[in-house]
């Protein structure tokens, strides 16, 4: 009973403490969850990371030397976007104009228990998100002839996960784990398409239904709620993931775990459709569903090797399957005047990620880390939005463990991802040729207590 409480405290604990979102540097992912995993470059599939482990690989949680662990965390993140408009040359910077937009939040809590043989695991992690805010007033909200629509071009997603997680020692060498996800996301979501974007999708096929609109030089779609956790579309479903470590000698541990592709419904909520027209905006509203947006699944192989006892490195790779969940962003808007389905190209390709990892016991009570990551480029130019920036894909970390107490420990990591520009020149998801920029820095506090 005592742990049935404990892990509907810790879940309700997360969902609470959440007042932002985390935007993701792996596409929608972060780069490792919890701050030993941060600072080391985002590896966890072969080394004991804490209860943020169970994320990546479940069977690491038998690595821990406790019986029982208590982690609290948070993310804080600072984004540098901008979209460049290169046959103006105007510019739109992301910045904060309403409440549920950056600097971004994400929690980090956990509980884990042995007994015997198995430990198990339950915890609430913000997997990761998406968030930009360009405002009502650049040239993305500027519709075709000139037009200004005045209205908003913005993005939130958040995708939160549950494990519930189980690792067993078959072995002094082997460990197997898995574990049970509930998941839940939620989108906000402004966007203005021009006439232009949306004749090329109507004549691509990508655009039905029967809802007829006026002479329009633009469509704008209002899915957001502004509040601190409100989403215009959210959803419920479960994922899940197994996993294993094998101590090749006493120095070296081998790692593997396969992360299942999401079972998450649709996204449904309130919506407005604005026709932007020359004369003024006409707004219908109505109901819109986001229709099968999944997070993908994911292959990740691990080395961990200690060098001397004071180092050790750790090297993970890691192939994300975002080709067979991003292809198009499918939406369905239903109100009294008609329906409408849209389905906005995206086409990302499979990620591969190569990530490596170094730490130091300086002192039995100072641990340094360091680490950096490399990740392929998943989002393709000529389907590139500007409030879909989600393109950097290299990263350097540092962080430490310092140990304040028997049993009472804190992990800090820092990571910069570095600036990555992209350009899209291409109708249907821009109407000029734009260039986006995106970096971002990213600070992770964890507080952990063992007994």
């Amino acid at each position: 009973m005592l742990q049935k409480k404990i892990a509907v405290a810790v879940a309700l604990a997360a969902v609470s403490a959440a007042p932002g979102l985390a935007l993701a540097t792996d596409v929608f992912r972060l780069e490792g969850i919890g701050a030993v995993s941060r600072a080391m470059g985002g590896t966890a599939t072969a080394h004991d990371v804490g209860p943020g482990g169970m994320l990546t690989n479940p069977a690491t949680l038998s690595l821990g030397q406790s019986n029982r662990e208590i982690m609290l965390g948070l993310d804080v993140v600072t984004t540098d976007i901008t979209a460049k408009d290169l046959a103006t040359g105007e510019t739109a910077d992301s910045h904060t104009h309403s409440n549920n937009r950056g600097p971004y939040y994400a929690p980090e809590v956990a509980y884990t228990q042995r007994v015997g043989s198995w430990t198990f695991g339950v915890g609430a992690f913000a997997q990761g998100g998406l968030g930009t805010e360009f405002g009502r007033d650049s040239f993305l909200s500027r519709a075709n002839a000139g037009v200004n629509s005045g209205l908003e071009n913005s993005s939130r997603l958040l995708v939160l996960d549950i494990p519930f997680a189980a690792s067993y020692r078959v072995s002094d060498a082997l460990t197997v784990g898995a574990s049970l996800d509930a998941m839940w996301q939620g989108l906000n979501l402004d966007l203005l398409l021009g006439l232009d974007q949306v004749g090329s999708l109507i004549a691509s096929g990508r655009v039905n239904g029967t809802l007829a609109l006026p002479p329009l030089q633009g469509a704008h779609f209002s899915l957001t709620q502004n509040k601190m956790l409100g989403s215009g579309v959210d959803a419920w479903g479960y994922g899940g993931r197994i996993g294993m470590t094998y101590q090749v000698s006493a120095d070296t541990r081998l790692g593997a775990a396969y992360s299942f592709k999401s079972q998450i419904a649709d996204m449904k909520g309130n919506a407005t459709l604005s026709a932007v027209t020359a004369g003024g905006n006409v707004a219908v509203p109505g109901k819109i569903k986001i229709l099968d947006f999944q997070m993908p699944a994911r292959l990740d192989l691990g080395l961990n090797h200690r060098l001397t006892p004071q180092w050790t490195v750790a090297m993970d790779i890691s192939q994300v399957f975002w080709k067979d969940v991003m292809k198009d962003i499918k939406v369905a808007f239903d109100s009294a005047a008609g329906n409408l389905n849209i389905q906005l190209p995206q086409n990302y390709r499979d990620q591969t990620v190569l990530a490596l990892g170094a730490s130091y016991a300086w002192t039995p009570a100072l641990t340094l880390r360091a680490g950096a990551r490399f990740a392929t480029q998943a989002l393709r130019g000529d389907t590139l939005f500007a409030v879909v920036p989600a393109i950097p894909t290299k990263h350097a970390s540092f962080g430490l463990s310092y140990v304040v107490a028997p049993g009472s420990r804190i992990d800090f990591a820092y990571s910069h991802a570095f600036k990555e520009t992209m350009q899209n020149r291409n109708l249907p998801n821009t109407s000029d040729p734009i260039e986006v920029s995106h970096s971002q820095n990213n600070v992770t506090l964890n507080y952990s207590l063992s007994f």
